[in-house]
């Protein structure tokens, strides 16, 4: 497997999952420029120190992929002085509300029938599949900004692995990356210390017992078969990546090359 350029890596205490993606290489033998694009869960819990670290970054652009009510239940992102905060909702609050309560508050009994049986992990590679067809003005919407002033740029969700996972395997995808490191990239977001802290208000005594977490898994782990699902959308509704950046996306050969001038050495 293709292998990440290593980084200090800092150790953020209210930031989950934070990266740059400097490092990763092209398929014409180029590298993704570090400092140039990040990823990470929300910045609503960032410490002062984080905060710190973060504005020293030079950042010119965060996207933030969270609905009304993941901002509300998380609050909103620090404020980071000269850096302009974009939302880009890629999902709706209604769209599957009354599941994601039943995940915070569902007993065990309740949770086995939503999630058993591989229906959390189909719930996830549908939600993949979903976000790639129905949300390509927002993903050109990006594209168009990093080919233009928008970098350096941190992209983020909630967790950080996958609306913010999808834009950033998208924005990989535009400047060349090879894949087998787009998807190790993307599985970093396993690692115990960048997961999503799971929370449920479920009062019973079993609210975070083994078999509520082994059937809440599914929906909180990076999955190589999420990813695949995604690329093989892209595959099935337009052929080819490249029709999909330019009749998808609107995004043009000169689109590209912008882009692929602002993000790579």
């Amino acid at each position: 497997m293709t292998q990440q350029v290593p980084s200090t890596e800092p150790e953020l205490a209210g930031v989950r999952n934070f990266r740059d993606l400097g490092g990763l290489p092209t398929v014409d033998g180029r590298r993704v420029r570090a400092g140039r694009l990040f990823r990470s869960g929300h910045l609503a819990h960032a410490t002062e120190a984080d905060a710190d670290f973060l504005a020293g970054l030079g950042l010119h652009t965060i996207f933030d992929f969270r609905n009304a009510a993941d901002q509300k239940l998380e609050g909103q992102d620090v404020a980071l002085p000269g850096v302009r905060n974009v939302n880009l909702p890629l999902t709706d609050p209604a769209d599957g509300a009354e599941f994601w309560k039943m995940v915070r508050e569902g007993d065990t009994a309740q949770l086995r029938g939503l999630l058993s049986d591989g229906k959390a992990a189909n719930r996830m590679i549908t939600s993949y599949r979903t976000i790639i067809k129905e949300r390509t003005a927002e993903h050109s919407h990006v594209l168009h900004a990093l080919a233009e002033d928008s970098v350096p740029a941190l992209m983020h969700c909630a967790a950080g692995k996958d609306r913010a996972g999808l834009s950033i395997a998208v924005t990989l995808l535009a400047v060349g990356v090879e894949r087998p490191a787009i998807e190790e990239d993307y599985l970093q977001s396993n690692a115990a210390h960048r997961r999503y802290k799971v929370h449920r208000s479920s009062t019973s005594p079993d609210a975070m017992s083994d078999e509520v977490m082994e059937l809440l898994s599914p929906l909180f782990d990076a999955r190589a078969e999420y990813l695949a699902a995604a690329f093989t959308t892209i595959e099935e509704t337009w052929g080819t990546v490249d029709t999909y950046l330019e009749q998808g996306l609107r995004i043009t050969p000169e689109i590209r090359e912008r882009l692929r001038a602002n993000l790579l050495d």
